[in-house]
This record gives C-alpha cells, structure tokens and sequence, in this order.
C-alpha cells in the first residue's frame, strides 16, 4: 500500500510538471501532425526524462543545483538553440505548405529530427530544474524501497504523456491539410521557443 502511494505520488508530480507546454512538447507535437518520426521521439524524450529522474531520486541533483557554472552554459547554450529552432518555425510559418508537401519536403531525416529533439532536452535548464532537481529531491526523501517507487511512477507519467501527444497529433493531421493551419502553428511554435529562449537569458540576468 505505502509502495502504491509513492508510485502515485511520483505519476502525480512528474505529470503534473510535463503537461505544461514545454519546448518538448511543441517540437513532438508539430512532427506528430505531420505523421513522422513522432514515436521515436516520444521513446527520446520520456527516455532521456526517465535517465533525469533516476540521477536526481539517487541524490546527484545536488551537483548541478551547486554548479553555478553549469547553470549559466546551459541557459547561453539553450537560449541560442531555441532561438535558432524558432527563426526556423517563422521561415516555415512564412510560406506554409499542406499536409502533403510537408510530410515529402519539410520533416528532415529521420536521424535530424531525432538529434535536434535531444538538443532541445540537453540544452533547456528547465529540464534539469524539473526532473533532476524538484522531482529527485522529493524522491530522495523516501525511504527505500518507496523512493524506487516513486521514480517509476515519474518516468512513467513521461511515457504516458509523450505518446499521448505523440497519437493525438494524428488526430489532428486532417486539419493540417490547409496550409493555413501551418502558418498558425508554426508561428505559435516560433513565438513559444523565442519566448523560452528569453526566460533563459533572464536568468543570466538576476
């Protein structure tokens, strides 16, 4: 009984912090509308979640929570990505194409997508902030074997939510077949990652 409840506990937490749109969950959920490599990098993302979360439930959040440093070269580093990934968005947003067109000439390879996905995980401090920090703290605070728990029941509520949004975006595709769709989304898709990319550089700013 006290396992289940720690099992909840971390579904509860590590959900409840990956719903909120994220940079993730915008770049998953623009390939998931086109139909394309949408699954492995729902597998990318809830993996490299899921190693986060192990690292911070066995007390080695503590280093990067003191590394200042550390800090400071993901926040330049992300804020560059993001703001590369969004000026990419707005290019697309600028002359938007179909459904079809998009699936034939604007997903990239495979392997790409997959790489530029994981640069966003890497390089976004939230991540760490997150999964390492706040979730692994809490479950560090258990008692073992409770703080395994806990740590399941996080990663699993990245899995669920990645392929969740993963299989919603094939239910939106039909929508998508107006260029015009494109255009909103991938405008709201820069302006979200500019925006990301800004609260990074503030927090060089403090």
């Amino acid at each position: 009984m006290v396992e289940a409840l720690a099992f909840f506990k971390g579904f509860a937490l590590g959900g409840g912090l990956i719903v909120a749109i994220g940079a993730q969950n915008a770049y998953l959920l623009g390939y998931a509308i086109r139909g394309r490599h949408e699954l492995s990098l729902a597998f990318v993302f809830a993996l490299f979640d899921a190693l986060l979360i192990l690292i911070g439930v066995l007390g080695l959040g503590e280093f990067i929570k003191h590394s200042p440093n550390l800090l400071t070269f993901f926040s330049l580093a992300g804020a560059l990505f993001l703001f590369w990934y969004g000026l990419l968005a707005f290019k697309r947003a600028y002359r938007p194409v179909g459904m079809q067109a998009q699936n034939v000439s604007s997903v990239g390879r495979k392997l790409t997508v997959l790489l530029t996905g994981l640069g966003i995980s890497v390089l976004n401090p939230h991540v760490y902030l997150d999964t390492v920090l706040l979730v692994g703290s809490v479950g560090a605070q258990l008692p073992v074997p409770q703080s395994a728990y806990f740590a399941v029941g996080a990663i699993c509520a990245s899995f669920v939510w990645f392929f969740s949004l993963a299989f919603a975006g094939r239910l939106l595709a039909p929508l998508f077949e107006n260029p015009r769709a494109w255009k909103i989304l991938d405008t709201v898709i820069g302006v979200f990652m500019w925006v990301i990319a800004l609260s990074l550089l503030r927090t060089l700013w403090r």
